[in-house]
């Protein structure tokens, strides 16, 4: 499936799910809702992905999860704060670079409309 119209299914699962709980919630409530809304629509998604560090060559397990990864093309960083800030941002840029995928969207479901918490981003080398 086409980067873009997969991304725009995303989206629209996502406001889905924005409009069913509305604000306030805890952001792994968010992550299992739209988890449960792609695979009830045909997209196959993977929550807490392992994100290992390369360094110096070796693969080091940080920690890092994404929290969800769709259809092994796309990462979804979910957010529940008042705004978005410049940090969330570049986090999920290391994610794309971290893991090698290309496209990401940060979600933040703590907002009156998704719409103003929703931002795609594009890694390039």
């Amino acid at each position: 499936m086409e980067l873009r119209i997969l991304s725009d299914k995303v989206i629209g699962a996502a406001m889905r799910v924005h409009t069913a709980l509305g604000p306030g919630l805890l952001e792994s409530a968010y992550e299992a809702c739209l988890a449960y809304e792609l695979a009830k629509n045909d997209i196959k998604a993977r929550k807490q992905v392992e994100c290992p560090i390369t360094y110096q060559g070796v693969q080091i397990d940080a920690g890092y999860r994404l929290d969800i990864l769709v259809e092994e093309k796309i990462v979804l960083e979910i957010k529940a704060v008042e705004r978005l800030l410049p940090l969330h941002t570049a986090q999920l840029l290391t994610y794309l670079k971290l893991s090698g995928f290309k496209i990401g969207l940060l979600l933040n479901f703590n907002v009156t409309s998704l719409k103003t918490g929703l931002k795609r981003i594009v890694y390039q080398l």
